[in-house]
């Protein structure tokens, strides 16, 4: 059914997004897709915001991103999985649409924090700027064990 399954994954937050990738194997292994996991860091080239950090600063953190990414990949993707590692850089919606048509990806599992109404309205959500946006389906991975409001 889905042939490149992209999965955006927050490295910062330790099992935020175990459960995307979970469902991302699954389709995987029952459709014999690709998935492709994506790390988006903050816009750290930006001039206004490179100012900021030592010049080799940018480069630290794309080889620790490359590092964290290969060890979730291993714990979290069985070896007959065929599977991709993407750091990105920019606004995360944005560049997870931009790489799910980069990609060719046909679906994408994004994982949810649970937000109150008031983080929603103040500060917007990536996964509902995807789903509004994008042109594939999205399959959104809620937090486990909690209600919505």
């Amino acid at each position: 059914m889905y042939k490149q399954i992209l999965v955006p994954v927050d490295l910062n937050e330790e099992g935020f997004a175990d459960k995307a990738v979970e469902q991302a194997v699954w389709h995987a292994k029952h459709s014999n897709a690709t998935i492709h996991l994506l790390y988006v860091l903050p816009g750290i080239h930006m001039s206004m915001v490179s100012s900021y950090f030592p010049k080799d600063a940018a480069r630290k953190m794309m080889q620790e991103a490359q590092h964290q990414l290969k060890a979730f990949a291993a714990e979290h993707i069985p070896d007959e999985i065929v599977h991709h590692q993407h750091i990105s850089e920019g606004k995360p919606w944005a560049t997870i649409l931009d790489h799910a048509t980069r990609s060719g990806a046909d679906l994408i599992i994004l994982p949810s924090h649970k937000r109150s109404r008031l983080d929603k309205a103040m500060l917007g959500s990536v996964a509902s700027k995807v789903v509004e946006n994008s042109p594939i389906n999205v399959l959104v991975i809620k937090p486990q064990g909690h209600l919505s409001e």
